[in-house]
């Protein structure tokens, strides 16, 4: 005859596991301002090595220059002016934003053999992280691009290192008033700023600019696109 057995599976108790506080995961502290420390801007201006002083007006201050603007020695002074774009005390912040929108408007063809020494302290300023200092940055680089021929495309190779904080903030909403809008003083939204300011890196950037910028940017769509 035949025998059946059944064989019943045995169950494993395997022990609970101990329940602890776990905390959450620390917080990746991307758009925690960070200081970048004293500009060489207030270095040279407490010593008196800068050509400029505050013109107080009635209605606002100007910035008086001691020597023509076209005279300046550009290779020195604009990336000077530069690094002070991340000053928020005054008067330096006012010296620095209207010094630099000075020379940009004055210097012609200076202005493109000083493009490489402009990107560290671009990159300086836009790490703080500040959106406050980013929006003055990313206002003052659409003023550049516009200000001479092939600027834009000068711009190319250096994507690497000024792109990285667009990222971080293209999706960002927020408005940072009236403080950095040399002409109608309009109120701009950060991620705003940071899409028309990518619109004009390609547009003049020509060629190579829109594979450079969707490489560090994969969300960017070209606007130049029919």
């Amino acid at each position: 005859f035949v025998c059946s057995v059944s064989v019943q599976a045995m169950s494993v108790r395997r022990p609970s596991p101990v329940k602890r506080d776990v905390p959450p995961p620390p917080r990746a502290g991307a758009f925690k301002i960070r200081e970048e420390g004293q500009s060489e801007f207030v270095r040279f201006y407490e010593r008196g090595d800068l050509p400029i002083a505050v013109e107080h007006r009635g209605i606002g201050n100007k910035i008086q220059w001691k020597v023509e603007i076209e005279k300046l020695d550009y290779h020195h002074y604009l990336p000077i002016f530069f690094d002070g774009l991340r000053e928020k005390k005054e008067p330096y912040k006012f010296l620095a934003q209207e010094g630099v929108s000075n020379m940009l408007e004055h210097g012609g063809s200076k202005i493109l053999p000083c493009i490489p020494q402009l990107i560290i302290p671009i990159k300086k300023a836009l790490n703080t992280r500040d959106p406050e200092i980013v929006c003055t940055v990313l206002s003052v680089i659409q003023t550049l691009v516009l200000s001479g021929d092939m600027i834009g495309e000068a711009l190319v190779p250096y994507y690497r290192q000024i792109l990285p904080v667009f990222n971080l903030f293209k999706n960002k909403n927020v408005n940072i008033g009236d403080s950095i809008d040399y002409g109608q003083r309009k109120k701009t939204n950060v991620g705003d700023l940071v899409q028309e300011t990518l619109e004009l890196l390609e547009i003049h950037g020509r060629d190579d600019a829109f594979i450079n910028i969707k490489y560090m940017i994969p969300t960017y769509e070209s606007c130049m696109l029919v």
